[in-house]
């Protein structure tokens, strides 16, 4: 196996959820968002404090576009973000319990957004996996999806 290299997790950005909990249930349909409460744990990953929700937890479900550039690569995908969210600001090489416990899917682009390699891991061997593609010059960060679901996890850069 090829050598450590060290990097960091970001999660989604508290402001751009935070302002959505107000909304009605109605407001938040017309946009393509729903109102849930979580009904098992783990099942409702937060993508801002990086923590999967308690069980009667109120979070948000929808879309975010997590890959926004202007190339082929854009996407966007179902999130969940609990409406007690604190934001998530894991520290060099910590991978936090609700990633690590999942099956991931690895997408690794470029600077301009280009998928370059991809793979899938547990999340308990997340850690080689990402020196595996970070050993690859090309690949400027990892997006981390959830493999079963196909959900946004978060995004990985070299620390």
């Amino acid at each position: 196996m090829g050598s450590f290299v060290p990097f960091k997790i970001s999660a989604l950005p508290l402001d751009a959820f935070a302002p959505l909990f107000d909304l009605s249930d109605a407001d938040l349909t017309a946009r393509g968002m729903r109102r849930m409460v979580a009904d098992s744990k783990p099942g409702y990953p937060c993508r801002v404090s990086l923590v999967d929700a308690e069980v009667g937890e109120r979070v948000l479900l929808l879309p975010y576009p997590h890959h926004p550039g202007p190339g082929p690569y854009r996407a966007s995908g179902p999130v969940f973000a609990r409406e007690t969210a604190l934001q998530a600001q894991p520290r060099v090489n910590e991978v936090p319990e609700s990633v690590r416990s999942r099956l991931l899917s690895v997408r690794g682009y470029d600077r301009e957004g280009i998928l370059v390699v991809a793979d899938v891991t547990e999340g308990r061997a997340l850690e080689e996996c990402v020196a595996r593609l970070f050993a690859d010059d090309r690949v400027d960060h990892l997006h981390l999806h959830n493999a079963r679901a196909g959900c946004y996890s978060c995004r990985v850069d070299r620390a």
